[in-house]
C-alpha cells in the first residue's frame, strides 16, 4: 500500500486527506491546530507528531500550507521532508506560493534524492472535499508517473503545465488574476442589483444561464444571496494572498494588470472590514456604501 502524507489539513488539506483515505491510501497528516488534527483522525487518518513523522512514513507527501516560507520550512527545514523522506519519494507542492519561491525550493532539493512536483490546485473548498480539483502540475515524467494514482484520488483534471518548479505556480498566478476579476465584478453586480431592488434569485437565474455564468460567479452569488459570509471554506485571506502573488508576477514581468489590481483593492477592503470573512464578504463593503443588501427573495434597503 502506498503511504501518503498531507501537511496542512485545513479547508483544502482536509479534502485531500478525505479523498486519499476513501481511495484506500494510508494517509499521514499534521496540522498546527489540534481540532483539525482530531478531525483528521476521526476520518481515519494517521495523526503524525511532526513533519518528520510524516516524512518517515510516506512515499508521497502533499504540502498544503499557506505561505512560501512555510513550504520552505516543512520541506527544507530541520526535520523537514528533505531530511526524513526516503530517496525516491515525491513532494507534491499543492500550496499556492510565488513562482520564485517554488524555484528556490526546487533548487535546494536538487541532488537530495527526492522528486518535486509543483502543482497548485484550483476548485476551492468544494473541489477539495469532492475530489474534483484541477491540478496544474509541473514535474519530470518519472515523478508524475509515480504520483499519478495519488493525484487522481483528489483531482478530476490533471494538467501537465511544465517540467520545472515554478511552472505550476506561474499558471496558477495567471488563473487567480482572472478569478479575482470575476469575483470583484460579481460583488459589484450584486450590489447594483440590490440598490435597484432586484431580488437575488432573479439575478442568479439570469446570470447562471447567460454567457457570464460559470462556477466562480454562480457559487459567489449563491453565497451572497443566502448571506453566507463566513465558514464556507473560502477564507478571504487566501484569495487576498493569491492576488498578491499575481500582482507580484505582473510587476516582475512588466505586465500591466489593471483589472487584477482593482480586484486586489476590493479584496483588501473586504479583508480590512471583515477579517474573519470569506471571499463573498467583499460584497458587504459595497452594500454598506450603497445602503442596500441582496437577499435571495428580495433586495433590502438598509438606509
Amino acid at each position: 500500500m502506498t503511504q501518503v502524507g498531507v501537511i496542512g489539513i485545513g479547508d483544502m488539506g482536509s479534502g485531500l486527506a478525505k479523498n486519499l483515505i476513501a481511495n484506500g491510501f494510508e494517509t499521514w497528516g499534521i496540522d498546527l491546530l489540534a481540532a483539525r488534527q482530531q478531525a483528521f483522525g476521526d476520518m481515519g487518518g494517521r495523526s503524525a507528531a511532526s513533519v518528520a513523522d510524516v516524512g518517515r512514513n510516506a512515499q508521497i507527501v502533499f504540502v498544503m500550507v499557506m505561505k512560501g516560507a512555510e513550504a520552505h520550512e516543512v520541506i527544507l527545514g530541520s526535520g523537514g521532508l528533505a531530511e526524513t523522506m526516503a530517496p525516491g519519494g515525491v513532494v507534491l507542492l499543492t500550496a499556492t506560493i510565488k513562482p520564485s519561491e517554488a524555484r528556490a525550493i526546487g533548487d535546494a532539493l536538487d541532488g537530495r534524492g527526492l522528486h518535486l512536483i509543483d502543482s497548485p490546485v484550483s476548485g476551492g473548498y468544494p473541489g477539495a472535499q469532492g475530489g474534483t480539483l484541477t491540478m496544474m502540475a509541473a514535474g519530470t515524467d518519472a515523478a508524475l508517473a509515480q504520483a499519478r494514482p495519488v493525484m487522481e484520488a483528489v483531482s478530476a483534471s490533471i494538467h501537465r503545465v511544465g517540467t520545472a518548479p515554478g511552472d505550476g505556480q506561474t499558471v496558477k498566478a495567471c488563473l487567480q488574476s482572472l478569478i479575482g476579476a470575476q469575483f470583484s465584478a460579481t460583488f459589484e453586480a450584486a450590489a447594483l442589483a440590490a440598490k435597484a431592488g432586484v431580488p437575488g434569485q432573479v439575478i442568479l437565474d439570469v446570470f447562471s444561464t447567460s454567457s457570464a455564468g460559470c462556477g466562480v460567479v454562480n457559487n459567489a452569488l449563491e453565497k451572497i444571496i443566502d448571506r453566507q459570509f463566513e465558514g464556507t471554506g473560502s477564507h478571504i485571506n487566501t484569495m487576498h494572498k493569491d492576488l498578491t502573488i499575481s500582482m507580484s508576477l505582473g510587476e516582475e514581468l512588466g505586465v500591466p494588470l489593471h483589472t487584477a489590481a482593482a480586484a486586489m483593492q476590493v479584496f483588501h477592503a473586504g479583508r480590512t472590514r471583515y477579517p474573519d470573512g470569506d471571499n463573498w464578504t467583499c460584497t458587504r463593503v459595497i452594500e454598506e456604501i450603497v445602503g442596500a443588501e441582496l437577499h435571495r427573495n428580495s433586495a433590502k434597503v438598509t438606509r
